[in-house]
């Protein structure tokens, strides 16, 4: 297993894979042209978002190996006045059926962990979870994740469905 940085040529699969986890976590039906163009902003702008793709790697005849994706990340980033410093949100998260509970969210947690320990401006990862989402919390927690005490409440300015 490998993290890199997602391509512009990522764009429809992790837009895909989007729409699937907000179907899958929340029943959401999301336009797919409006995901895939916020996917590929966001691959185009790192002010906007970073994307990381997790590959397994799967060896074939001699030395050839192909590179399938299994899953994906989505980083934001928000600045703290209290800390004076970022924080790094993970968001869209999704990984395939067939891969889950093998790693891979924990092998994209441990790349995008070392890039922000790396940084000063950094002050720590955030990210949201489903209030019901018992597997996805134990998950996080493994991890040293923890409850940071805060709901997150939203008023939208346009229906995004």
């Amino acid at each position: 297993m490998r993290v890199r940085e997602a391509y512009a040529a990522d764009a429809e699969l992790l837009a895909q894979w989007a729409r699937t986890m907000a179907d899958e976590t929340e029943g959401l039906q999301l336009d797919a042209g409006t995901v895939l163009a916020g996917v590929e902003q966001g691959i185009a702008d790192p002010s906007k978002a970073r994307y990381f793709v997790a590959v397994r790697e799967v060896p074939l005849a001699g030395d050839e190996v192909i590179a399938e994706p299994v899953g994906m990340l989505m980083l934001t980033s928000e600045w703290s006045d209290w800390r004076c410093g970022h924080w790094w949100w993970i968001q869209s998260v999704y990984v395939t059926p067939a891969h889950r509970r093998g790693g891979v969210f924990r092998a994209l947690y441990a790349h995008v962990y070392a890039l922000a320990a790396a940084r000063a401006d950094v002050v720590g990862l955030r990210l949201y979870v489903e209030r019901g989402n018992a597997a996805a919390k134990a998950a996080y927690a493994s991890l040293g994740m923890h409850d940071a005490g805060y709901d997150i409440l939203e008023a939208a300015t346009r229906d995004a469905h």
